[in-house]
């Protein structure tokens, strides 16, 4: 595991994958989170379909689908402007924001970036330091997840700051409540909780909120958060969404229950974690359709 991270490591420090093509940096990707060679031909496991839909399902619109502000048109558009969380404010570089012109809490967020790279939540704008959230910014800027693991949605997203309303959950936190969509068709997802603590758990769950014994990348709670109140409303807005689309998880929220849009994400952990127990890694990948090429 050492030797594994040790690579990793200097392979991102370096910037090595920016220098290979696609194929090469998927394939090399996939052998070091895996330890073996990637079938590409005849792809059968949910991690190997996200590196074949890296590859060759280009369609030009997930590059607006993935920028965290233009979707917030067509997600307006698609559901109704209701599910959008309020925008303060957009800005094309970290030194235009003016933090006087801010309410005292707020989130920044990258428009390009994925996982929690550049995200700051600020709940007081009084005592943030704001010199240490531009040097985290500048870092998450020049992250390029299409240079960096092929994540072809992400090539043409123009790098900006995008300021949001800040929310809040029943749970003093925001949950994500992550859906995995294929095709228009819920299957499976997962609760984020524990942020606000820095001890983030994933549970997952079927369409029919079925407890799912799974784990993937964080710790599970096993079972303990409640099914949210908005269920059957959350499952229609992520379904309308992933229409037309083989595989994208959606990700949502929910305040004092009313449903919020998060995110579009195309690649799960960028299909690079494995699953335990490592049986889900088939089944996910069987409900995934691969467009013909």
């Amino acid at each position: 595991m050492q030797w594994y991270r040790l690579i990793m490591g200097v392979l991102r420090r370096f910037r090595i994958p920016y220098l290979l093509s696609d194929e090469c940096k998927v394939k090399l990707w996939y052998w070091l989170s895996f330890g073996k060679t990637i079938n590409l031909k005849n792809p059968q496991t949910y991690s190997e379909k996200l590196q074949w839909l890296k590859l060759y399902d280009h369609n030009p619109k997930y590059t607006m689908m993935v920028d965290k502000y233009a979707v917030k048109q067509w997600v307006s558009d698609t559901i109704g402007e209701q599910y959008v969380i309020p925008t303060i404010g957009v800005w094309d570089r970290f030194e235009e924001v003016c933090l006087d012109s801010l309410p005292e809490k707020f989130v920044l967020k990258t428009t390009q970036g994925c996982g929690n790279n550049g995200v700051a939540v600020v709940k007081s704008k009084s005592v943030v330091n704001m010199a240490e959230i531009a040097s985290k910014f500048r870092k998450a800027g020049r992250r390029n997840a299409y240079k960096m693991l092929g994540e072809w949605p992400y090539k043409d997203v123009a790098p900006r700051i995008l300021a949001e309303k800040y929310m809040e959950d029943q749970y003093g936190e925001l949950r994500d409540y992550k859906f995995f969509c294929f095709d228009g068709k819920v299957k499976a997802m997962f609760i984020a909780s524990g942020r606000s603590k820095g001890q983030v758990c994933f549970d997952f769950y079927d369409e029919k909120f079925n407890y799912l014994n799974i784990e993937h990348g964080h710790p599970t709670t096993n079972g303990s958060p409640t099914k949210p109140l908005a269920w059957e409303e959350m499952i229609c807005i992520a379904e309308k969404l992933s229409v037309g689309i083989p595989h994208v998880r959606v990700d949502l929220y929910e305040v004092d229950g009313h449903p919020y849009f998060g995110e579009m994400t195309f690649y799960h952990h960028g299909g690079l974690v494995p699953f335990k127990p490592a049986k889900w890694d088939k089944i996910f990948g069987d409900w995934i359709k691969l467009p013909i090429r």
